[in-house]
C-alpha cells in the first residue's frame, strides 16, 4: 500500500477496529506499514534494530522477516504473551533503562509507546543513547487530544478521563485498560515537537501523522489543529555524531 494514501488509511483504520477481535491481523498489518516506513529510510537487511515497548513482538517478527537482527524490549510480561509466544531472545526491559551499551542501534523503534510513559523526555534520551551516530530513531505517539487520545474510552476523554473511564465499565461490564496519570499520559504534539527540535544530539528527518491519508507532513505545522487532526505523530530523528 502506497504511504501515504486513502487506500492505506482506510486499510489500518479497518484493522484497527477488528484490534480486540483479530489482533494478529491489525498488528501484523501495522507492522509491515511500520517496516516500509523504516525501509524509506534505510535498509533493514543485516542492521541491528532495537524495539521498545513493542508488545508480544509483532513489529520485531517482521524487521527479522526482512532480514534485521531485530531485537524486543517490553517492560510488562502481560504483553509479551498477550498474543501468542513472543519472539526468540525477548527481554523485559524499561525503556527508561535499557540494558545495552552506547550506540549499539542501527535503528531504535518505538511504536505507540511514549503516551504510556511519566516522562517522555527520559524515554526520548534512552532511545537517542544506545542509536549509534548517524543511526535512525523511530518514534509515534497518539496526542491527548487526538480522536483516539483516550484509547478505548475514546472520544469521550475530551469530556474528562474519569467520567470517560466510567462510561466506559458502564457499557462494556468491565474496568478500562487505561488510567490517566498510571499507565496513559497527556502528551502534547507542540511541546513534543519543541524539545526533539531542541535537542542537540538529533535531527528531525520528518515529523507528520502516522496515518493522515493526505499532505501529512502539513498538518502538524498548524498549532492548535495539528492537536487534534494529526491523530498520531510520526517522527523519523536521525541520531547527529
Amino acid at each position: 500500500m502506497k504511504d501515504p494514501s486513502l487506500r492505506r488509511s482506510i486499510a489500518l483504520l479497518r484493522a484497527f477496529r477488528q484490534e480486540q477481535h483479530d489482533p494478529a491481523r491489525c498488528y501484523g498489518l501495522l507492522a509491515r506499514d511500520a517496516a516500509d516506513q523504516v525501509e524509506r529510510h534505510v535498509r533493514l537487511r543485516g542492521r541491528i534494530v532495537v524495539d521498545v515497548g513493542g508488545g508480544n513482538g509483532h513489529f520485531t517478527r517482521e524487521f527479522r522477516r526482512r532480514g534485521a537482527r531485530g531485537y524486543l524490549f517490553e517492560p510488562d510480561p502481560r504483553e509479551l504473551t498477550a498474543h501468542g509466544t513472543p519472539p526468540e531472545g525477548a527481554v523485559i526491559a524499561d525503556g527508561y533503562l535499557l540494558p545495552l551499551a552506547d550506540g549499539v542501534a542501527d535503528v531504535c523503534f518505538s511504536s505507540n509507546v511514549l503516551e504510556h510513559v511519566a516522562d517522555p523526555q527520559t524515554f526520548l534520551s534512552e532511545l537517542v543513547r544506545v542509536t549509534r551516530p548517524g543511526g535512525l530513531i523511530y518514534v509515534s505517539f497518539t496526542n491527548w487530544y487526538s480522536p483516539w487520545g483516550g484509547h478505548e474510552w475514546a472520544p469521550w476523554h475530551y469530556l474528562g478521563a474519569e467520567r470517560a473511564r466510567a462510561r466506559y465499565t458502564r457499557r462494556t461490564g468491565r474496568a478500562a485498560k487505561h488510567t490517566l496519570g498510571e499507565n496513559l499520559f497527556a502528551v502534547h504534539i507542540g511541546p513534543t515537537l519543541r524539545h526533539v527540535r531542541a535537542r542537540p544530539d538529533v535531527g528531525v528527518v520528518s515529523a507528520r501523522s502516522r496515518y493522515w491519508p493526505f499532505l501529512p507532513a502539513v498538518v502538524t505545522r498548524v498549532p492548535g489543529l495539528r492537536e487534534v487532526l494529526t491523530w498520531n505523530l510520526l517522527l523519523i530523528l536521525r541520531r547527529c555524531p
